[in-house]
């Protein structure tokens, strides 16, 4: 199993505010968006990481992170208006030796190895596998006046994560046949009539949205499950800035 992860970055970080986009706030000695890169680059199964990013932030990712992305050996993609259009773009470079594609947000840096080791195996096995939570609170819709409409039944409801890891194939095929923006990928794969596999992740996969989810982050990236033998994460020297 040979796995490209595409690191989906282009977003305008629009709810975060602040001057700062979010993948570049650090969590403690790093940026956000290195620490979601350096799950995936020391792994034997991995062939290839690209980091899709907007326009606006390549000249500071040329220079001011050059150094790391090019000791991690991280291909610079880039980005496009919508998501889908991001991870259109990454699939048109896939290295060939690639016969699987993982997509993981760019803002999401709390994932434990032994994670990622369930999703890429559950992807080998069934084609198409995606961290997910079930759903523990009450759901309630609410109108535009903000007023309860609807209790939502949530047995059965599962809140998607990343990564989400398919068949190459498939992942292409599915873009394809996309029409318009999808919030994630097993949405345009689900569209095919596929079926996707849900492995049971963690509430700790934190997806950074605002300001309390980079507390929140910060607070539990060093309680995350860990391999008997840790595996090596990517170098990234604080000096350099």
């Amino acid at each position: 199993m040979k796995v490209a992860v595409i690191i989906p970055a282009a977003g305008a970080s629009r709810r975060f505010g602040g001057r700062t986009k979010k993948i570049f706030e650090w969590i403690k000695d790093r940026p956000v968006f290195i620490r979601s890169i350096e799950l995936f680059v020391n792994r034997d199964d991995v062939a290839g990481v690209q980091l899709v990013a907007a326009a606006e932030d390549m000249e500071m990712l040329k220079t001011r992170f050059a150094a790391n992305l090019g000791f991690m050996g991280v291909k610079l993609t880039p980005g496009g208006a919508e998501r889908t259009d991001s991870v259109r773009n990454a699939l048109a470079s896939l290295p060939p030796e690639a016969d699987f594609v993982c997509v993981h947000d760019a803002v999401r840096p709390c994932v434990s190895s032994l994670w990622i080791d369930a999703v890429f195996a559950a992807a080998q096995k069934t084609g198409a596998a995606i961290l997910a939570y079930p759903v523990h609170g009450t759901l309630k819709k609410v109108d535009r006046n903000d007023r309860i409409t609807e209790t939502i039944e949530r047995a059965g409801l599962w809140e998607a994560q990343t990564p989400q890891v398919f068949a190459r194939d498939l992942l292409e095929r599915a873009y394809e046949r996309a029409s318009g923006p999808a919030t994630d990928d097993a949405a345009l794969v689900e569209a095919l009539g596929e079926t996707v596999t849900v492995v049971r992740g963690d509430p700790r996969n934190v997806k950074i949205t605002t300001r309390s989810d980079l507390a929140l982050a910060e607070a539990v990236v060093d309680s995350l499950p860990k391999p008997k033998r840790a595996r090596p994460t990517g170098p990234f020297d604080e000096a350099q800035w």
